[in-house]
């Protein structure tokens, strides 16, 4: 059902953990199922240095917010902007319908953190 992209993230999770001195902190939720995710960055000369993700919750939500975290860094807050759920399902080998709200999460993640950056 999962893609090894998927489970290589889900068992090998990047940038997991909190942010010491972290620019920005942001946690989104998904009502329906439950999911919840916090993320954190740090910004250095305009661009993401590092992210840090804390995520409760299934398989591909675990997934996602570890994709997320790399593909955070190094952009500018307006380049962070154009990071789409369907890029983040593109990149781990497509998700089912059924799992793609993983991605959607990770996608509010980032309105949340550029509203909150702007």
């Amino acid at each position: 059902m999962y893609s090894e992209a998927v489970l290589d993230h889900f068992q090998n999770p990047r940038n997991a953990g909190t942010l010491d001195a972290a620019t920005a902190t942001i946690s989104v939720e998904n009502p329906v199922c439950g999911d919840i995710l916090e993320l954190s960055v740090r910004v250095d000369a305009g661009r993401i240095g590092e992210a840090r993700f804390r995520t409760r919750g299934c398989v591909t939500a675990m997934a996602c917010s570890s994709l997320l975290t790399e593909l955070l860094r190094g952009k500018t807050v307006a380049e962070a902007r154009g990071i789409t759920s369907e890029q983040i399902s593109e990149a781990l080998g497509g998700l089912p319908p059924s799992t793609v709200h993983g991605a959607q999460l990770a996608r509010d993640a980032v309105q949340s953190l550029v509203a909150k950056l702007s």
